[in-house]
């Protein structure tokens, strides 16, 4: 800020987690596209200019924006390049149907990251952020940009301890973005199987008596139950030396 070679607005907040943060940058921003990245990550010199460019010739109010690439440090990218036989897909569908993998870099544009804003829970900081994503992939498509737009610091252990940490933290805020996942049009029986598993195993964790009410998907949490308690007990045992809820 004191080089005043960029513009640079700073806003503080009390820690509210990640999802937090872009419910008040989303109100805050006031361009039409908008990314985030990482504090160790950066973006190569041109991208900014480059996903103007791609968005002036191809964007327009009936896309939500576009989607590129992800690269680690030695420029290879993370996990799979984008589908070149479509031009412009939902991200559900890139991840599920077209067998993209690996992190992605999402530009959107600001006047839809406003909507579905993300709920706060009392002592959590933690909720998807593809809930969002996946709301918006409800009524459109994101354009496909196969350029990396970031260099990322790519961890290739996947931090499985500390998410294991996550999900016993943010209970509400897991059984909350399961729920959620179980509500979409799109995705077929054995993926919300698989949500309402871990939709069960977090009510449990948060200790919510009413979770089988609150379910859209009443049948499939009943078949759900005693594989949701199961990693319930899983869960509970590798961070057994956490605090409880």
């Amino acid at each position: 800020m004191e080089e005043q070679k960029i513009e640079i607005r700073y806003q503080f907040q009390q820690n509210q987690g990640m999802h937090g943060a872009h419910n008040t940058a989303y109100q805050l921003i006031d361009t039409e596209l908008n990314l985030c990245i990482d504090s160790d990550d950066f973006m190569p010199d041109d991208a900014v200019a480059r996903i103007l460019s791609f968005w002036h010739k191809y964007g327009n109010d009936q896309v939500s924006g576009l989607v590129g690439l992800d690269a680690d440090r030695d420029g290879q990218v993370i996990g799979s390049r984008l589908p070149t036989e479509v031009s412009r897909a939902t991200l559900f569908d890139l991840y599920n149907r077209h067998g993209v993998t690996g992190d992605k870099k999402l530009v959107y544009r600001s006047e839809l990251t406003r909507q579905y804003p993300y709920p706060l829970f009392a002592n959590e900081n933690y909720v998807g952020l593809a809930y969002k994503y996946y709301k918006l992939d409800l009524d459109y498509e994101l354009l496909l940009l196969n350029e990396v737009l970031c260099t990322v610091e790519y961890m290739l252990d996947g931090s499985s301890q500390n998410m294991f940490r996550q999900y016993r933290r943010n209970p509400q805020g897991f059984a909350f973005y399961r729920r959620e996942l179980m509500k979409l049009p799109f995705p077929g029986t054995l993926f919300k199987f698989r949500q309402a598993i871990h939709y069960v195993s977090s009510s449990l964790i948060a200790r919510d008596v009413h979770f089988f009410k609150e379910t859209p998907c009443r049948g499939l949490t009943l078949l759900a139950a005693f594989p949701g308690f199961l990693l319930y007990v899983y869960i509970r045992t590798k961070t057994r030396r956490e605090p409880a809820q």
